[in-house]
């Protein structure tokens, strides 16, 4: 069986919409890797030919275990690539997804061999994720939140970031939003934004995109009351 780019991309794009909490319908694959919805019906069948993915009768796609470790595997040597290029090149962390994304799967297995001896996999990649799945549930069970869920006048740690969306990180970053910045909630406004207090000045962001951004609250006092700090670890 051989394995081509595109299927590794299919798969790995079932393993990240799982990861963010999606039902995986081959809609859900046209809108992930922007192929057309005849494209997803013949790759869907191949993928079935050859064992990797599972198709329940509601439509709902899985992976089959031989899919699952292609998919892992190429998440892996993505993690690692943005990790090389942050860490060591120095690139900046908006722009590592899409490099990592034509990098991976050009790695040989001697190359992540040394990817994996140099940087290791206990550090969360530059967006803050970890190459595990995690889904939403997870995250907010070690006492995340998305940011537009923020209380009023909490202070909160950036702790990551979608990373699929190019224009969202360089606007994030344009905002000064990243994993370890610390931002203030001032208001939840009328009009669908937040008010939101970073370095000291004050910045708009819509909620939209708030909630593609995840936070640890820390204890900050309202009035006389704390607001109680999430616990748990980086995503």
């Amino acid at each position: 069986m051989k394995i081509t780019v595109s299927k590794e991309n299919y798969l790995k794009a079932i393993a990240e919409a799982e990861s963010e909490g999606e039902p995986v319908i081959p809609a859900t694959l046209a809108r992930w890797l922007n192929v057309s919805a005849p494209a997803v019906t013949m790759a869907i069948k191949r993928l079935k030919r050859d064992a990797l993915i599972r198709t329940g009768r509601d439509g709902t796609i899985s992976l089959a275990a031989a899919g699952r470790d292609i998919a892992n595997r190429l998440l892996q040597r993505h993690y690692l690539i943005e990790r090389m290029l942050t860490e060591i090149f120095g690139m900046e962390w908006y722009k590592v997804h899409e490099e990592a994304e034509q990098l991976e799967h050009a790695v040989s297995a001697d190359f992540e061999r040394r990817l994996l001896e140099k940087l290791g996999t206990g550090e969360p990649c530059p967006h803050g994720n970890c190459v595990e799945g995690d889904t939403p549930q997870d995250r907010r069970g070690r006492g995340l939140r998305p940011l537009d869920e923020a209380p009023a006048e909490s202070e909160a740690t950036v702790m990551s970031v979608f990373e699929r969306d190019r224009r969202l990180l360089e606007y994030l970053h344009g905002l000064g939003i990243h994993p370890g910045a610390v931002v203030r909630m001032m208001a939840s406004n009328y009009d669908d934004t937040l008010t939101l207090r970073i370095a000291g000045k004050p910045v708009q962001l819509g909620k939209a995109a708030a909630a593609k951004v995840w936070i640890e609250v820390s204890p900050v006092l309202t009035g006389s009351e704390p607001v109680k700090a999430g616990s748990g670890s980086i995503r």
